[in-house]
């Protein structure tokens, strides 16, 4: 059994940089597939029971996500 996650977030300011971190990454060699798209993302943190506050100043990041493969 491998230890490796079953699943892997990049986040990227670029568009490019994400989409070529699949072969970059040698993710298929890795035994990981491409889960959805890659899209602009805001990424907020809840702490406890506080509101949820901005990540990376609020800045939108391009966000993939690789999962192994069944």
């Amino acid at each position: 059994m491998s230890n490796d996650p079953e699943r892997i977030t990049i986040l990227a300011r670029e568009f490019t940089a994400a989409a070529l971190e699949f072969h970059r990454g040698k993710m298929a060699e890795k035994g990981y597939r491409m889960e959805g798209s890659i899209t602009p993302r805001v990424f907020k943190m809840i702490d406890g029971m506080e509101a949820p506050k901005d990540m990376f100043e609020g800045e939108p990041l391009f966000a993939v996500t690789f999962v192994k493969k069944d």
